[in-house]
């Protein structure tokens, strides 16, 4: 991985991710070339100008390690009357969506690669998104690995500050025991309702793609769990 490939960082801490080795492929390579000016955004930058940066107000989503980008990319095309931020670590995904994006010549999509808690920090205005998306994070299953689980109190938290009173927090995982987890912090979190009217896990909505991931899972009897929180206060 060349230098002006590598995720950016500004600070030591714990993180809930690993950079997993893959090479790039040619056209994901050109695409950071091509497009990268048009799609990237840099912590180096500051606080994201997103009336700048996408040419109009809109409601702002932000989704969290999109991995290849096939969801978010169809999310950006079915909602146009929305804005996408992307944060991502692994270079080979961020250059496959920023290629597929350009070449489907997609408007409202704006791509970190960098780490999330850096980019909440010092990108995103408090009180600014509509939408935050943590789908199919890494479980880190094994019990001493808990703690790298990116869904923790102090992060809903930090996400609570980002979100606008009626934001909404969207989790999903393939994994119950996550699952659980997600749950348990979620319900104890200040600040946060279940959208469910009955409590527990939400229906998937329609809003989410279904994955290839997904798909294959749900054929092997894996089940799927999403939970939808409002920010209340």
């Amino acid at each position: 991985m060349t230098e002006e490939f590598r995720p950016e960082y500004k600070k030591k801490s714990i993180r809930s991710f690993v950079i997993r080795a893959g090479r790039m492929t040619d056209g994901q390579k050109k695409a950071f070339e091509t497009y990268w000016p048009q799609y990237g955004a840099s912590l180096f930058e500051g606080p994201l100008n997103t009336e700048q940066s996408f040419g109009r107000e809109a409601p702002l989503v932000l989704e969290i390690g999109f991995g290849m980008g096939a969801s978010l990319l169809e999310m950006a095309q079915n909602e146009p009357d929305k804005d996408f931020i992307g944060i991502e670590v692994h270079p080979p995904g961020v250059g496959r969506l920023i290629q597929t994006a350009g070449l489907a010549e997609v408007k409202n999509l704006k791509v970190y690669m960098a780490d999330a808690t850096d980019v909440m920090d010092d990108c995103i205005a408090d009180n600014s998104l509509a939408r935050v998306q943590i789908y199919f994070p890494d479980p880190w299953h094994k019990k001493k690995h808990n703690k790298r689980r990116i869904v923790q109190p102090e992060f809903v938290q930090k996400i609570r500050q980002k979100l606008a009173v009626g934001g909404v927090l969207h989790l999903a995982t393939d994994w119950e025991n996550y699952a659980e987890h997600m749950q348990e912090v979620m319900e104890a979190a200040d600040g946060y309702a279940n959208t469910e009217s009955a409590g527990g896990f939400s229906g998937r909505p329609d809003y989410r793609p279904i994955t290839k991931f997904e798909v294959r899972g749900e054929k092997l009897g894996h089940g799927v769990w999403d939970l939808i929180y409002q920010r209340t206060v």
